[in-house]
């Protein structure tokens, strides 16, 4: 499965178009931020992804944890997000 990754940049409604259509095609998506800006624009667009999917009579739930990823060699910890039907 491929991750969504935001950024603190991200625009929030463009991550939550995201969610949802892989929501659509695969039942399931997992999102990853780095970063206090990047975890707060990912929470944004989850709840924002839940407002589009229940308009086709999806609830979808988030289940939050950490996991630890290397970027240019250094070990990092990320907030790792699966959303899925409920």
């Amino acid at each position: 499965m491929e991750v969504i990754k935001v950024s603190a940049r991200s625009r929030s409604t463009a991550v939550a178009g995201a969610i949802a259509g892989v929501i659509r095609e695969s039942k399931r998506a997992e999102v990853q931020a780095i970063g206090a800006g990047a975890v707060n624009q990912a929470i944004k667009a989850v709840a924002i992804a839940r407002g589009y999917l229940a308009l086709d009579g999806i609830d979808v739930i988030c289940i939050p944890s950490f996991t630890e990823v290397e970027i240019e060699g250094q070990e990092r910890t990320a907030v790792r997000l699966v959303v899925e039907p409920r």
